[in-house]
């Protein structure tokens, strides 16, 4: 079996754009900014012989507000980029009641079967409650970034950084 650490993309592949203390994805490439030291993360859990996936929340299509097209093309400058094995995107809000928008680990389970993942073996890293309440309920260990946003952490991580590169001292 495989092992993976899946990457929540806004605040930890990207920069956020944070408004009044809350995260918000870029609306096009234009905001679009890489997470300082993202590229040498991937190198290392990738040397380490781990799948590298992102899984990102993107219901601002859903309510209208975003394009798929806009989604899809940031997600092409990431894969031309990085090396990522695949991306799992969510575009429903919450009300579709998805089975794939986090905090459901939907997304998780799709990337363990199709790639045979022990997710007890792989790490789920994100900068919101969302993305460590879905490593959680997939049996994930997960790691939090703190970037001190206005919301609360309703799920408790295996381990709380501050930065993407403190990761090289947790996997």
């Amino acid at each position: 079996m495989e092992k993976a650490v899946f990457f929540d993309r806004d605040g930890v592949i990207n920069k956020a754009i944070v408004k009044d203390g809350k995260p918000y994805p870029p609306s096009d490439i234009t905001q679009f900014e890489w997470n300082e030291k993202i590229e040498e993360v991937l190198d290392y859990v990738k040397s380490l012989g781990y799948l590298a996936f992102i899984f990102t929340n993107q219901p601002d299509v859903a309510r209208g507000a975003q394009t798929k097209e806009n989604v899809e093309s940031i997600h092409k400058l990431i894969l031309s980029k990085l090396s990522i094995d695949e991306i799992y995107c969510c575009y429903h809000d919450s009300g579709d009641n998805c089975e794939c928008r986090k905090p459901k680990p939907g997304m998780l389970y799709e990337a363990q079967n199709k790639y045979n993942i022990d997710l007890g073996k792989s790490f789920v890293i994100g900068d919101r409650w969302r993305d460590i309440e879905a490593g959680k309920q997939a049996g994930c260990k997960t790691i939090f970034i703190d970037y001190h946003y206005d919301e609360s952490l309703k799920s408790r991580p295996d381990y709380v950084i501050d930065r993407i590169q403190e990761v090289l001292y947790v996997i």
